[in-house]
């Protein structure tokens, strides 16, 4: 998983302005995807990752959303 998510990064840089915040959601979608994922496993991540990909948009509210038992 950490050699995937480095190949990505290195492919991907992270977009928007330096110092601008980019999401709205604390964990940040790409950190939200990476706990889901070792937290529940390949398809239950993925419909979590999907989920939560769709409701980051211009109209959301954001704040902290955390997969699965990881609320605080």
């Amino acid at each position: 998983m950490r050699y995937l998510s480095a190949a990505l990064r290195t492919f991907f840089p992270s977009p928007g302005v330096v110092g601008a915040p980019v999401c709205k959601y604390h964990p940040t979608c790409s950190e939200y995807s990476a706990l889901a994922y070792g937290e529940f496993g390949l398809i239950r991540g993925t419909a979590k990752t999907v989920w939560r990909l769709l409701r980051s948009n211009p109209w959301s509210r954001g704040g902290v959303d955390y997969p699965g038992s990881l609320r605080a």
